[in-house]
């Protein structure tokens, strides 16, 4: 599916609308100037904002460097993993918004780790620290934010299905560097004595990991 996107935004041979009914599902757009017809990714949008002056702080940015850090957010966000296009970790990539856009998973310089007392204070770091210090707060809390929306809420009024072997899923993990998702695939589920899955064994790239289903 990687390779149909790239050739779409490459020749623009084949339509959008075209390589949705391929693939089972379709583009839906909302009428224009009307916002509220987006709730969902409104919600996003706010959230996003909210994170960025949060991450800001106090901190007086010249002109470039604003324009930086806001190239910086954009390619945080346009790097979340919607789909994966494989049921292995280990094939390929997920298929993110940056592929929509250009085609290809979008790149980043290897990312300059700050100690968190620096992270935190931000007036005493040179010019080129702060941008960093400010892309990596906000990766932090933006990432966490995302992970947690994932998450199914309701109310247990009913019950929902067990998570299966086979399934892809997204691992949260605190120390991965900005626009680095860990993605593993489900190999074994551990029930409780009430037959809900609570744990699973996970596959990844990195190794095998045994979490609760929450994280």
């Amino acid at each position: 599916m990687l390779q149909e996107i790239k050739a779409n935004l490459a020749d623009n041979k084949e339509t959008h609308s075209t390589l949705g009914g391929s693939h089972h599902f379709d583009f839906v757009f909302i009428p224009p100037r009307a916002p509220h017809f987006g709730g969902l990714w409104e919600a996003a949008v706010k959230s996003a904002k909210h994170l960025f002056i949060k991450a800001v702080g106090n901190a007086l940015l010249k002109e470039d460097e604003v324009q930086t850090v806001l190239v910086e957010v954009e390619a945080v966000l346009n790097s979340r993993p919607l789909v994966a296009d494989s049921n292995s970790p280990n094939d390929g990539e997920a298929i993110t918004p940056a592929h929509f856009l250009v085609g290809t998973t979008l790149a980043t310089l290897p990312p300059v780790q700050l100690p968190p007392s620096m992270k935190d204070n931000l007036s005493c770091l040179k010019r080129w620290q702060l941008v960093s210090a400010i892309k990596q707060r906000f990766w932090r809390d933006w990432s966490r934010d995302y992970l947690t929306s994932l998450q199914q809420r309701a109310k247990w009024t009913k019950d929902l299905a067990n998570i299966k072997t086979g399934t892809v899923v997204v691992i949260k993990e605190d120390n991965l560097p900005p626009q680095m998702w860990l993605l593993g695939v489900v190999t074994e589920v551990i029930a409780g004595t009430d037959g809900k899955v609570r744990v699973a064994i996970v596959k990844t790239k990195c190794g095998t990991y045994k979490r609760a289903i929450t994280i």
